[in-house]
């Protein structure tokens, strides 16, 4: 089957909802709302999750109250009602007994035509001793039964889309469903009795029986193959893509540690020396650093850095935040001996000219910024390694999309969130993984406990003692102003109590400040001026105050402890004893104590992780949402993991028998990737 043909035959689905029979123009902007997306294929991807079986049909002498049953009748009168309030009652019988329809709309009663039969389906109540269906769920003529939807599909709804509508919408979907090629392996579907890929879609969206897990296994498993194979795909595009052996005699690093002052943990120096393996190499590197909060990623990245600088070539990282970006400058310029740069949308004028110059012709060697560094017109005169440090939200394709900004240039993204096994593979297969599992030397494990609100005094008194002590205080709350929605204390209530006590020792952070009253703020807790640092999440990523050494959360059942780690994270970074106060509502349900005494008994990150993304999914590591795996239309890779396993395997095995998908079931999986989306995919296999 050709390229061209394959896009084609997913022509129908491309089609936007608005060509779907029922869905004008208002419906179709609240129909593309709920299914996340624009087109026929988004309205088939949007799959129920639960049904309704309406296959019981008693006689009305033998129907129960309580129960949803569907009757065959006859219309029998209509009872218009005594007064305005009250219902206007349709008088139903099938010949063992009777029963009322009632209906608050009269418009409604058309529906209903004395003498009709009928097949009437809805929960059955009593009223008054009489057998009532308030606005029965379905009505339909007794001689159209074939069309009666007996398993009804229970789809996630948003307000304006009823079930009847999503009904009709699926349907429409499926009546332009083409009839695509296999891409599966047959084998595979006899084994685990998989269905087609249409068949899975109408076992789901129109059921004639209550559907198994069977169709549901068969949609994941196209979906989880559909990224497998773009992330082998990209890892033998950047094997295959010259690359360059970036290397030097180490005198540069040498001048760095000097100044850093200690030796780097054996864990930095294990990472140290993948890297320099992969830079090393023939092809591109593109690798994952993680290592948990305080691990020393940054002094990794510079050693990293200086080894393309000496290799004639230059650096840049870039960080997610202007805050982080200045953080790495005041480091990166402290230990490196050779020029450091700063490129942000805040840099401009002379400085901005001087950076993009030094950059273009090779005489500024590093640069630091955020994503303004990747910009059409900053030039390189040679990058040699690019670090994305932070950038939880970058996929396959962006990095595809990004290694081709330099034919040659290593990447290397760093995060401080260790990461899971299994989101490793759904989101960063492609990459090389080096782990920091250690903290450096002289760090004392930070005392984590946990206080009801009720001791909010007492803490006080705590913290009180800590500042005449020496110590510095975050006091991390999760809102910025009160809530009449949720009963949580704001960070501005927050910080006025904080002043009354504490005077000018406290200082405020949040995101919606202006931005430079908040850099002041932060910049006058980092030099000690404020002893006490009010402040939201934002101080959660790139504040790094070594003389900090204590941390209140407050409502910590109401973060997640992927979070809660990396928060308690921003203490314990200098030599003084730390500790994490973990504040909580006295009546926090039993997942949320357990979730706290679990980081109250332990400092592994990628226990916790782990642990974390059992509980809440993969949201809060990727930033998209709070919960779930992001990007993930039809697969579930956490309960799913088992066939994420094999469809990386088949995934492997696919490429290396048909490189360039040209065989019968490589021209299918072309259709495969069109229809999930896999386009950096489908250029590269296409560019061979």
């Amino acid at each position: 089957m050709s390229q061209h043909v394959s896009v084609e035959i997913l022509a129908p689905l491309r089609a936007p909802l608005s060509s779907l029979q029922g869905l004008g123009p208002r419906l179709s902007v609240l129909m593309a709302r709920l299914v996340d997306g624009n087109t026929v294929r988004d309205v088939l991807f949007h799959l129920p999750v639960d049904f309704m079986d309406r296959r019981a049909t008693p006689r009305i002498a033998e129907a129960r109250p309580g129960q949803v049953a569907t009757l065959r009748v006859e219309v029998i009168r209509h009872e218009p009602p005594a007064k305005k309030t009250q219902p206007h009652r349709v008088i139903i019988g099938d010949g063992s007994g009777f029963a009322e329809i009632a209906l608050f709309h009269a418009a409604r009663l058309t529906q209903y035509p004395v003498g009709a039969k009928l097949i009437v389906s809805g929960k059955l109540e009593t009223f008054a001793d009489r057998l009532v269906i308030h606005h029965p769920d379905y009505v339909a003529n007794a001689l159209r039964e074939d069309e009666f939807p007996w398993i009804e599909p229970v789809w996630p709804l948003t307000a304006g889309i009823v079930p009847r509508v999503m009904r009709r919408a699926a349907l429409g979907a499926l009546a332009v469903l083409p009839d695509l090629p296999e891409w599966q392996d047959k084998t595979l579907l006899r084994a685990r009795k998989w269905p087609g890929f249409g068949q899975a879609l109408r076992a789901l969206h129109a059921p004639r029986e209550v559907p198994d897990k069977t169709p549901y296994e068969r949609l994941a498993y196209d979906e989880l193959l559909a990224r497998q194979i773009s992330f082998a795909i990209a890892r033998g595009l950047r094997r295959r893509r010259a690359g360059r052996a970036l290397q030097g005699a180490g005198r540069l690093r040498a001048v760095a540690l000097k100044r850093f002052g200690h030796s780097p943990t054996a864990g930095q120096l294990q990472a140290l020396a993948e890297i320099d393996s992969s830079m090393a190499a023939p092809y591109q590197m593109l690798r994952l650093l993680q290592g948990d909060v305080g691990s020393g990623k940054t002094l990794v990245a510079l050693l990293a850095c200086l080894r393309a600088v000496e290799a004639g070539t230059q650096a840049a990282i870039m960080a997610p935040t202007e805050v982080l970006a200045r953080q790495h400058l005041a480091t990166f310029s402290r230990l490196s001996p050779v020029p450091v740069g700063l490129l942000t949308g805040n840099v401009k004028g002379t400085e901005r000219r001087r950076i993009l110059a030094g950059l273009k012709d090779g005489t500024l060697p590093i640069v630091i910024g955020t994503h303004a560094i990747f910009q059409k017109q900053v030039e390189f005169h040679d990058l040699g390694l690019a670090v994305v440090d932070e950038q939880h939200r970058f996929g396959v394709d962006q990095r595809l999309a990004l290694g081709k900004k330099g034919q040659t240039t290593d990447m290397l993204v760093m995060t401080a969130t260790p990461i899971p096994r299994t989101l490793l593979l759904t989101h960063w297969a492609e990459m090389d993984v080096s782990r920091i599992t250690e903290k450096p030397q002289g760090r004392e494990r930070i005392t984590t406990t946990m206080h009801s609100l009720a001791e909010l005094e007492r803490v006080e008194e705590a913290i009180a003692r800590m500042i005449t002590a020496g110590g510095r205080v975050y006091w991390v709350c999760p809102l910025v102003q009160e809530s009449e929605l949720i009963d949580l204390t704001a960070t501005q209530v927050r910080f006025a109590r904080l002043r009354q006590r504490f005077g000018d020792d406290v200082v405020l952070a949040h995101g919606q400040m202006d931005a430079t009253q908040r850099d002041a703020a932060l910049a006058g807790f980092a030099a000690g001026r404020a002893k006490i640092l009010a402040a939201t999440t934002v101080v959660e990523v790139g504040v790094d105050v070594p003389e900090a050494n204590v941390m209140v959360i407050e409502h910590a059942e109401r973060f997640g402890l992927a979070q809660l780690h990396q928060l308690r994270g921003r203490v314990g970074r200098g030599t003084q004893k730390s500790y994490c106060l973990l504040l909580h509502d006295e009546k926090m349900g039993t997942m949320a104590r357990k979730r706290l005494a679990l980081l109250r008994d332990t400092d592994d990150g990628f226990l916790i992780a782990d642990e974390d993304f059992k509980q809440r999914g993969a949201g809060d590591y990727l930033g998209t949402k709070q919960s779930g795996m992001p990007g993930y239309r039809l697969a579930n890779p956490e309960k799913h993991e088992a066939l994420l396993n094999m469809a990386r395997q088949d995934a492997v095995m696919l490429l290396q028998r048909d490189p360039r998908l040209e065989s019968e079931r490589g021209a299918a999986v072309k259709v495969l990737l069109h229809l999930f989306d896999q386009r950096e995919a489908i250029e590269t296999v296409r560019a061979g």
